[in-house]
């Protein structure tokens, strides 16, 4: 199913279920009145939230509306925990490569173990508001990624468990600032003050939503890229991934276990390089790698950014962010 978050002038906003082509939707107050809520007692409300999904696809609701994305928060708009990596081992390489800053190269003693850090879930950005910063030195660059919304998971949980834990699945817009990153990269403590903005596309879903495109806890579909009307890339998600959902999930559980809600984004996504970029900056890399210097600039005040994921059959699976870079007023 498909749910969305509306702004009703509250932090958390309303629920709301959208329809499979995004075009109408229906408060789900007589549900649940927030995503935190459904995600809280999951096993009671999602099958509830189902049959409402499946009475709006049939036309048999009984409140229907237009869609409309510009109501729309981010569908969790604040996260009890959000943690990010860089699940795309192309993407680091090529930043390192460059000379870039980026994450470690991994420990020869474990190569395979993924790199999480925290980041800002306070206040996350709904699909159309304005990505508002105080200055443009910093290297504005748009991260087009994926990222899950997990129930509880137990510590010391095992791929297989945390697989039947993933909730929802995101199309992220990680907003960095990438001449402010070098600095936070080399104290190894991840990205805080150079990841000023999230956005999330208007509408969450269930894996099941992705049909054969969610397989081994991946996404199998092509994620479109665009600034300034002009396509940035179009990398695979499935492709090139290393760690999958359940992996990360399950490395992040560790001791303690991870509360409902707890978003994991895994970082821009990167494929060929012949498919394009998710983020300025591996394009940069790849003009440093190519002609020894960059040509593509960072983004300015005014500069429009649009991401959105098609499924096979070209429909728009979470709907589109559509943002612009603003001056951060007083």
């Amino acid at each position: 199913m498909k749910l969305a978050t509306l702004n009703d002038g509250t932090r958390d906003g309303q629920l709301a279920v959208v329809a499979r082509d995004l075009k109408t939707a229906h408060i789900a107050d007589g549900i649940a009145p927030t995503l935190q809520a459904a995600l809280d007692d999951w096993a009671f409300i999602a099958p509830q939230l189902q049959t409402l999904y499946a009475e709006l696809n049939a036309g048999r609701a009984r409140r229907p509306f237009d869609f409309d994305p510009a109501r729309c928060m981010a569908p969790l708009p604040r996260a009890y925990a959000a943690v990010e990596t860089s699940a795309w081992p192309g993407h680091a390489l090529r930043l390192r490569q460059a000379g870039m800053p980026t994450l470690p190269a991994p420990q020869p003693d474990a190569p395979d173990e993924p790199v999480l850090w925290r980041v800002a879930g306070d206040a996350l950005l709904g699909p159309q508001e304005t990505i508002a910063l105080a200055h443009e030195a910093g290297g504005i660059d748009v991260g087009g990624g994926l990222a899950i919304v997990t129930g509880d998971v137990p510590a010391g949980a095992t791929p297989d468990d945390a697989l039947g834990r993933i909730r929802l699945v995101l199309l992220a817009n990680a907003v960095t600032l990438r001449l402010l990153a070098a600095s936070e990269l080399e104290r190894g403590a991840g990205l805080l003050a150079a990841r000023p903005a999230t956005a999330f596309a208007p509408v969450a879903v269930t894996p099941d939503e992705l049909g054969d495109a969610w397989r081994d806890a991946r996404v199998h579909l092509a994620l479109r890229v665009a600034c300034n009307g002009r396509a940035l890339g179009q990398p695979d998600a499935g492709a090139g991934m290393g760690a999958n959902f359940a992996q990360l999930a399950a490395h992040l559980s560790g001791a303690h276990g991870l509360t409902a809600g707890t978003i994991v984004g895994a970082g821009p996504v990167s494929d060929r390089a012949a498919s394009g970029f998710a983020c300025i900056a591996e394009q940069r890399a790849q003009e440093i790698i190519d002609t020894g210097e960059p040509a593509t600039p960072y983004l300015r005040f005014g500069d429009t950014v649009r991401l959105e994921m098609l499924d096979g059959a070209g429909k728009s699976v979470f709907g589109a962010i559509e943002q612009t870079i603003g001056r951060r007023e007083g």
